[in-house]
């Protein structure tokens, strides 16, 4: 097995189609977090791990023009949740970027993502011989933090649409899937998850007094 990844052959979706009602509504990835919006932050992170990047957001794709990233809505009307997400993604790879076999997806609300995400995810799926691969910390799942095969898109499409399923990991189940732990990052003199996620306002607001700490 290779430690060298290729960047090519793995594309990326920010997950950012819901609806932020924790957060009270908006768009959560334009949050402010520290003088950065959170997505601006999980772009840093991730863009030096991948190839093509698109963004997943419903509504007006205008008001991510910023990023000079590409913008879909579901593929799946209703919010149905995270999964619609992934396949949106996952459609968006195999028609402009036919080369990928991969895809990760991540949540447009965890500013920490690590650095090592995708090497790691995909050492994992290939030990394990699975096509699937999640982050987990604290002995808990993060089914959107994850490394999707391409060629299972067909199967997830007939998951959401036919069976209505709608939970993740009843889904990967299906398949198999392999498991990465990651360990806590000091920030400010505490340790925080990794995959810290902000759902309300006063997350932010503990986060930022911990990030100007480092400063």
């Amino acid at each position: 097995m290779s430690d060298i990844i290729n960047n090519d052959e793995i594309a990326a979706v920010i997950l950012a189609g819901g609806l932020a009602r924790r957060m009270g509504g908006g768009d959560k990835a334009q949050k402010m977090l520290a003088g950065q919006s959170l997505l601006e932050r999980i772009l840093t992170r991730i863009k030096p791990q991948v190839g093509p990047l698109v963004l997943n957001a419903n509504g007006d794709p205008k008001r991510f023009s910023h990023t000079g990233l590409p913008v879909v809505e579901d593929v799946v009307e209703g919010h149905p949740g995270p999964l619609a997400g992934v396949l949106t993604g996952l459609d968006w790879v195999a028609k402009n970027h036919p080369e990928c076999q991969w895809m990760l997806s991540v949540p447009c609300d965890a500013p920490f993502i690590p650095l090592d995400l995708v090497q790691r995810l995909k050492a994992a799926m290939e030990k394990g011989g699975h096509p699937l691969a999640c982050a987990q910390s604290h002995g808990r799942t993060h089914p959107v933090v994850g490394l999707w095969s391409l060629a299972l898109r067909e199967d997830l499409r007939t998951a959401i649409e036919e069976e209505e399923l709608r939970k993740v990991d009843k889904w990967t189940a299906r398949h198999g899937i392999s498991h990465v732990d990651f360990d806590d990052l000091l920030i400010g003199g505490k340790l925080i998850d990794p995959f810290f996620n902000a759902n309300k306002p006063f997350d932010l607001d503990e986060v930022e007094e911990l990030l100007a700490r480092n400063e």
